[in-house]
């Protein structure tokens, strides 16, 4: 398991988080320019999307009218609630491995509430509001692929020392996982989704491996974290994601 940095070298204030990590979600700090920021990123990936994106995620998009403002949480879960049965809630940022799984085994996902500034408009190492709201929170709207989040979050508990395989089926599947559809090649990894050259990296560059996925595989391939990816691992079917979380960890 990743032991996480030291709470004063990453960005987001810790000090009035509660026991879990979760910290309220103030929507009136956000300032004009936090606001012209998410609204420059949920345009341009909005767009990206709808021609990119799996239909899931385009349908999560709007099922929670996911737009050119800064979501207010409550007013989500209030949608998202009634359609899967989860919710998200605020973080200050990085939280330990342990205290995510109990979050997804929960149904709750944990979204930082701080967002990037305009000169990180294309990359930042941490995650922030938008990668963890536009990214991943779409497809929690659907009940396929939000109850393998909460499989996931129980076999992350579960795992002890193996708890690097599973990251690995988080990072290829979750992160940057592609699946084919009617339609074509389709993104659904929210990594891919949160960044524009990632978008069109993944889809588009002929230099990439996509390789059809298979659970051992993506669990023996270790991944970079700082460039685009070389290797994306297509499914057929969300479906088979859930084969995947039961793989036995050795």
């Amino acid at each position: 398991m990743e032991t996480l940095a030291p709470l004063d070298t990453l960005r987001g204030d810790y000090r009035a988080m509660a026991a879990d990590w979760t910290v309220p979600q103030d929507l009136d700090s956000y300032s004009t320019e936090d606001q012209a920021v998410w609204r420059l990123l949920a345009e341009r990936q909005t767009r990206l999307a709808e021609h990119h994106a799996c239909p899931e995620f385009i349908q999560g998009l709007r099922t929670l009218g996911i737009n050119e403002a800064i979501p207010d949480f409550a007013e989500v879960n209030r949608r998202l609630e009634t359609l899967t049965g989860w919710r998200v809630v605020g973080v200050p940022g990085l939280i330990p491995d342990q205290a995510f799984y109990d979050h997804l085994a929960h149904r709750r996902f944990p979204v930082t509430v701080w967002i990037r500034k305009r000169s990180e408009i294309d990359y930042l190492v941490e995650p922030d509001l938008f990668h963890d709201f536009f990214g991943h929170v779409p497809l929690l709207s659907n009940p396929v692929f939000a109850d393998y989040m909460q499989l996931y979050g129980q076999r992350g508990i579960e795992a002890g020392p193996q708890i690097d395989l599973l990251a690995r089926l988080y990072w290829y599947t979750v992160e940057f996982g592609l699946i084919r559809t009617p339609q074509g090649l389709k993104i659904y990894g929210a990594g891919i989704l949160s960044s524009a050259r990632e978008v069109r990296h993944a889809i588009e560059d002929d230099g990439v491996e996509r390789l059809p996925f298979e659970a051992a595989r993506v669990m023996r391939r270790p991944y970079e974290i700082d460039k685009l990816q070389n290797t994306y691992f297509v499914l057929d079917d969300f479906r088979q994601l859930f084969e995947a979380a039961q793989t036995r960890l050795a």
